[in-house]
């Protein structure tokens, strides 16, 4: 299946891009795609902590994924 991942602020920029797609297997879950984005993209373990939010809805690593989902993945904010 084909998933469209987002990233913003630091994630963007540890990834070199805003937007990408990546293919899971059928049965795959948040937690796949993750262990995915840190395998082909080593600095992304350098953000840490971030939010999932699956079409437009907070997610957790569990969460079942289905073709043509759109992820996001939302680094800490700081503001003052």
């Amino acid at each position: 299946m084909k998933i469209t991942v987002k990233f913003f602020a630091l994630g963007k920029d540890l990834i070199g891009q805003d937007e990408l797609e990546m293919e899971l297997s059928e049965s795959g879950v948040v937690a796949d795609l993750i262990a995915q984005l840190e395998e082909k993209f080593p600095p992304f373990k350098e953000l840490g902590s971030y939010l999932i939010a699956v079409n437009l809805e907070y997610a957790e690593h569990t969460d079942a994924l289905k073709d043509g989902d759109e992820v996001a993945i939302i680094p800490p904010v700081s503001g003052g």
